[in-house]
């Protein structure tokens, strides 16, 4: 029997337009925004119609994205789509756990947009920047990161790690990656995050959220942390996620020996469900980010 997993995207997924045709064509995601809107004034109207440079300053980027993954979410269980276990990248954690019910969806957008809002000052004071390397072995990138004061990151297959840093030392680090063969990529991020960087945001966020209630999940959900299934401790896993690595393909890996054999992406872009065939060529992978593609989800999912 086929076993759904839906994955929330991260951050350096957006785009302008982003969950348009969703706020459209589906009465639970257009709630999704209305509820948001009420909380942010005016976040559809930045997922809609900002620039590229607007959507890519991460106290936009992340309210943003929270939107659209969680809109693409509900349009997908207002359908009869509904998943047995949840991971989110990143940002995209946080609307899984609004998802999973272990947060309302208040509560898990307020603390998205104050994710951002100490995620954005520690960017402003760090000038961080993040590159995928791709093509190398993870222990040649952690060793000439440890070489040059920079740090690996986002675990997102087996030849793409993430590394992030101060720009200055990053781009000494890139060069040293160039010069053996590695390919690299600066990603449209504003900071270097999940790194000693961020400090700073996972003091104040632990704060944050040591006076928020968590539920127990109504579906399993995955810690970026781990790679495992969540059990308790959720705020410190919160918090301490902005400073740590994403190990993605360890999550990947867990929810495929739990029976997992479709992943359905939600939000903006492929980039997980390329991640996800790269993990596991045999998965089958959809994702969900405008009417077309909700669309061919389903019709696909129902065999239609």
């Amino acid at each position: 029997m086929r076993k759904i997993a839906f994955v929330f995207s991260g951050q350096g997924a957006q785009l302008p337009g982003m969950g348009k045709e969703l706020f459209e064509h589906s009465p639970a995601s257009r709630a999704v925004f209305e509820q948001i809107d009420r909380i942010r004034p005016a976040t559809a109207e930045q997922c809609f119609h900002a620039t590229k440079e607007e959507l890519n300053t991460t106290i936009n980027t992340q309210p943003c994205l929270f939107a659209v993954d969680l809109a693409a979410a509900e349009a997908l269980r207002e359908k009869g789509i509904t998943p047995d276990l949840v991971a989110g990248f990143s940002l995209g954690e946080i609307p899984a756990l609004a998802f999973s019910g272990v947060l309302d969806t208040e509560s898990a957008f307020r603390l998205v947009c104050k994710r951002a809002e100490e995620m954005h000052k520690c960017a402003l004071h760090s000038d961080g920047a993040m590159a995928a390397v791709i093509g190398m072995e993870n222990g040649q990138v952690e060793e000439i990161c440890s070489a040059h004061n920079v740090y690996p990151v986002n675990y997102n297959f087996k030849s793409q790690l993430v590394i992030a840093g101060e720009r200055e030392k990053l781009t000494v680090a890139v060069d040293a990656l160039k010069s053996i063969g590695g390919r690299v990529i600066l990603l449209p991020v504003s900071g270097a995050f999940h790194t000693p960087l961020m400090n700073e945001a996972s003091a104040e966020l632990a704060k944050y959220v040591s006076g928020m209630n968590f539920n127990k999940p109504l579906i399993p959900i995955y810690s970026n942390i781990t790679g495992n299934l969540y059990t308790e401790n959720v705020g410190a896993s919160i918090s301490n996620q902005v400073k740590s690595p994403v190990r993605w393909q360890t999550t990947i890996e867990n929810m495929a020996n739990e029976g997992v054999d479709t992943f359905i992406e939600v939000g903006v872009g492929k980039t997980l469900c390329g991640f996800i065939k790269k993990i596991l060529p045999e998965a089958t992978v959809y994702n969900v980010e405008d009417y077309k593609s909700l669309e061919h989800t389903i019709s696909s999912l129902n065999g239609v």
